[in-house]
């Protein structure tokens, strides 16, 4: 008997008929033969309620004790569900991530997993009941309660699909599937049938909201397979795989804008060995994930510029961070902008392509859009560019490597 992982998102469950309808699936995959574990994130916009309210309380809220308010959210959701399938005649036992062995570091609101225990979930599957597991939480070795970050319930998903050698991981959401582009954004976006996790792992972290990046990379690691699909409807969605049939044939699948991006700019650092590496370090201390990196020496090589982005919740800590040390080691001044945004275009047919990155700049040109920076990798090309231009360079992008065609 295979085991199924199933995760549903805030709007699934948003309310108690959608946490009936998600409720029916998970029999129904019970009733065709399947074991099913259920992952479970927050109804609605309940986490972004006790965020206001936090800030209400305290502008600038512990980390920790933002951990223990936001997971009672999922509290919540995994008890109603249990009940549900109760209700329709069926077992169902609900547990939050600490009490399924979901181990993690003590990186508070942004936690990686660190190990699984395994044994609770089989029991429970053995004994017939539908294992209900709070998403986006887990503990460390001291109890501790800890969250893995906005969207971390995908990655609780395909962490548990891992450690439980489930045959598929079902990622079901508002949208049916992965597509070229955002929907909202751009009418013409195309729903892919399948993409590798290399593209999704990609478009995943430069702002593709459908999947967790961190999830992807468990997926990958374990070779999960992912089925992100619709939670109102049927049909097929999107599998995320190690392959797809025509890799090598499409040079771009899919083109994404990264919106919550801010950049901080150290002027007038000292150019000797070992400075960057210094301010890289202490902001590595803190946890801040950094983007875009970029660096110009000027004065006869004395002094240098030192760029960089990172999302806009970590830049008041960044800029802080910074004036630090600005004072320590001499950096004339720290400016930041929180005005930038990142376009993206991903895919692994650029190995095998040429003349992808000059197709790509002629058209943001032709459309009017100032790139400030590029950055590139084997299988992704971004451009940071005025905030306000963003959504018209996805556009442009979009139109340009015509991802509106099968």
């Amino acid at each position: 008997m295979s085991i199924v992982v199933q995760k549903f998102g805030g709007t699934s469950v948003a309310d108690a008929e959608k946490i009936a309808r998600a409720a029916r699936r998970a029999i129904k995959a019970k009733l065709d033969g399947h074991q099913v574990v259920m992952v479970v994130s927050a109804m609605g916009k309940t986490t972004d309620h006790l965020v206001a309210l936090a800030r209400e309380v305290n502008p600038s809220p512990p980390k920790r004790e933002m951990d223990m308010l936001l997971t009672t959210g999922e509290q919540v959701s995994i008890s109603l569900m249990a009940m549900a399938i109760s209700a329709a005649g069926h077992e169902a036992i609900s547990f939050t991530g600490g009490q399924v062995g979901m181990i993690t570091d003590a990186s508070h609101t942004k936690a990686r997993i660190r190990s699984i225990d395994a044994a609770r979930i089989h029991h429970e599957l053995e004994a017939g009941h539908v294992v209900i597991v709070a998403g986006f939480q887990g503990v460390t070795e001291q109890g501790a309660i800890t969250t893995l970050g906005r969207g971390g319930s995908d990655t609780t998903a395909v962490a548990l699909a891992a450690a439980l050698k489930a045959g598929m991981c079902e990622v079901y959401t508002d949208v049916d599937g992965v597509y070229t582009t955002d929907p909202r954004i751009v009418p013409e976006a195309r729903k892919m049938n399948f993409i590798s996790y290399d593209e999704m792992l990609e478009l995943a972290s430069l702002g593709a909201g459908v999947m967790h990046s961190r999830s992807i990379e468990f997926g990958k690691k374990y070779n999960v397979p992912i089925h992100v699909r619709s939670s109102l409807t049927d049909t097929d969605g999107t599998m995320i795989v190690a392959e797809t049939p025509d890799m090598e044939q499409i040079v771009v699948r899919g083109v994404t804008l990264k919106r919550d991006l801010a950049r901080v700019l150290l002027m007038g650092v000292p150019n000797k060995p070992g400075v960057a590496g210094d301010i890289f370090a202490r902001v590595a201390e803190h946890n801040i994930v950094v983007d875009d990196i970029i660096q110009n020496i000027y004065e006869r090589g004395g002094l240098a510029n030192i760029g960089f982005t990172t999302t806009l919740g970590d830049l008041d800590e960044a800029k802080g961070i910074c004036e630090k040390l600005a004072r320590e080691i001499g950096i004339r001044s720290v400016e930041v902008d929180s005005n930038v945004a990142k376009v993206s275009i991903v895919g692994i047919g650029m190995k095998a392509h040429t003349g992808v990155a000059s197709r790509m700049f002629k058209a943001l040109a032709d459309g009017q859009v100032n790139i400030q920076n590029i950055s590139t990798s084997e299988i992704v090309i971004s451009c940071i560019v005025d905030q306000n231009d963003g959504e018209k360079a996805l556009r442009l992008l979009h139109n340009a490597f015509e991802l509106d065609r099968g």
